[in-house]
């Protein structure tokens, strides 16, 4: 299972793939700069996942369950 660390690290490193700064991701997204930083460094411990699927979907990635145990 993640852990939100673990799933704001997969928001980082989609953002580095995708070679966007904070700031134009967040343009892309349509959300604050701050509002990245929070979610990348979970500065308040939560993540908004609405922000979250836009924030990936900025950066060209889709939010997808897969069952535990197995891998894609």
């Amino acid at each position: 299972m993640s852990t939100l660390f673990d799933v704001s690290e997969m928001l980082k490193q989609a953002r580095g793939e995708a070679r966007l700064s904070q700031d134009a991701l967040a343009s892309r997204a349509g959300v604050s700069r701050s509002t990245v930083v929070r979610m990348e460094t979970m500065a308040k411990g939560d993540m908004s996942v609405s922000a979250l699927v836009r924030l990936l979907e900025a950066a060209g990635y889709d939010l997808k369950l897969v069952k535990a145990g197995h891998e894609r």
